[in-house]
């Protein structure tokens, strides 16, 4: 069967929380260690994690997890289209700008000039365009993908595809699947067998996480650029440094702040304040840590209650287990109950969305 176009899936110009997947030609492991060659490709991970620190400082989409992998990445976006429709037109082109400059100094984005921002700002249909793509994950992913693509093949010399395919997208549609769907992009490491715990999964939001909560901070490639600081005399001083984690959205629900709606973030490496899940990142690595002991042939099977954290999802023990360790093959297109899944339809045939028969076992007995 032919997969759907996203355009089926996701309307751009509705807050959305989505689920990306993307993997490179032939599942080969071109971002980490390729046994037949014996090269080593880690270092392009890190390709992938500056790009996405840069996209969520100036798209209006939110970075909520992510995972990056020898032969594949996972993200989870939550798009905000009604703060991109607020912006004015030079926030517009300056955001737009910065993504994709005109010009690199250094190796970093140069500041637009005015002549560069006018050529966006005095140009309606151009302007309009660009406003949507802000907003637009879809967009997101075609820069992301395409950048890294074309310099791992100029690294190796090579013409040609590095992804698969068009990335695979499924739109979250409440806050148990969302929770789910976290838990299985964070324990992809430990999944694969690339870690043991939590804490050593790198290349992942949930270890950005615990670094940034629990020790040292470490200096981003977006804050390096800007460590340096003019004091009123001349004098150079160091910025203060911030979070690693600075550039993903909140993890906690703040019910005081949040049911305001988004508001932009103070903070100049992510969108908004908003947080996504209603647990603090001590539940919330519980939960991971108690999933993993369940799921790991490795660990131990504890035979005590499980987190608070799952009875709140209203998931039993085994659907939460078979959510974490195969989400995107329990869902196809949209995640959510089976009341919802049962009435969403395509955006642009009205055709109802495949549900799988898992899905329908799974979420009809947490219901």
């Amino acid at each position: 069967m032919a997969r759907l176009s996203r355009q089926e899936i996701i309307d751009p110009n509705e807050p959305t929380v989505v689920h990306v997947i993307n993997r490179t030609v032939r599942r080969c492991f071109l971002m980490g260690d390729d046994p037949l060659t014996g090269q080593n490709f880690d270092h392009r991970k890190q390709w992938i994690e500056a790009l996405l620190e840069r996209f969520a400082a100036y798209f209006g989409i939110e970075l909520l997890c992510y995972s990056i992998l020898s032969n594949h990445y996972h993200l989870i976006l939550r798009t905000q289209p009604q703060l991109v429709a607020d912006w004015d037109d030079r926030e517009i082109a300056l955001r737009w700008l910065m993504i994709c400059p005109a010009r690199m100094v250094d190796g970093k984005p140069a500041e637009p000039t005015e002549a560069e921002l006018n050529a966006i700002r005095n140009n309606p249909e151009r302007l309009a365009e660009v406003r949507h793509r802000l907003s637009d994950p879809s967009w997101w992913m075609r820069l992301l993908n395409q950048r890294i693509a074309q310099r791992a093949n100029r690294e190796d010399e090579e013409s040609g595809k590095f992804w698969q395919d068009r990335f695979r997208a499924i739109r979250i549609e409440d806050e148990a699947s969302l929770l789910a769907c976290a838990a299985y992009v964070d324990l992809n490491q430990v999944r694969a067998g690339l870690a043991e715990s939590v804490e050593e999964s790198k290349f992942s939001s949930i270890q950005t996480r615990i670094e940034s909560e629990f020790r040292s901070t470490a200096e981003s490639p977006l804050e390096s650029s800007q460590a340096n600081v003019t004091s009123g005399d001349g004098n150079q001083k160091h910025k203060p440094s911030i979070r690693r984690d600075e550039f993903l959205a909140r993890l906690t629900i703040d019910e005081r702040r949040d049911d305001l709606g988004a508001c932009e973030s103070d903070s100049p490496h992510r969108l908004t304040d908003k947080g996504f899940l209603p647990l603090t990142l001590p539940q919330y690595i519980e939960l991971l840590e108690w999933t993993i002991e369940q799921t790991s042939p490795k660990r131990e099977k504890t035979c005590g209650r499980a987190p608070t954290a799952l009875s709140q999802t209203g998931l039993s023990r085994r659907a939460w287990t078979k959510l974490v360790d195969s989400f995107d093959e329990v869902f196809t297109h949209v995640a959510a109950r089976i009341e919802t899944l049962e009435s969403c339809r395509s955006r642009i045939t009205g055709r109802r969305f495949r549900i799988t028969n898992e899905a329908r076992q799974l979420i009809a007995a947490a219901a």
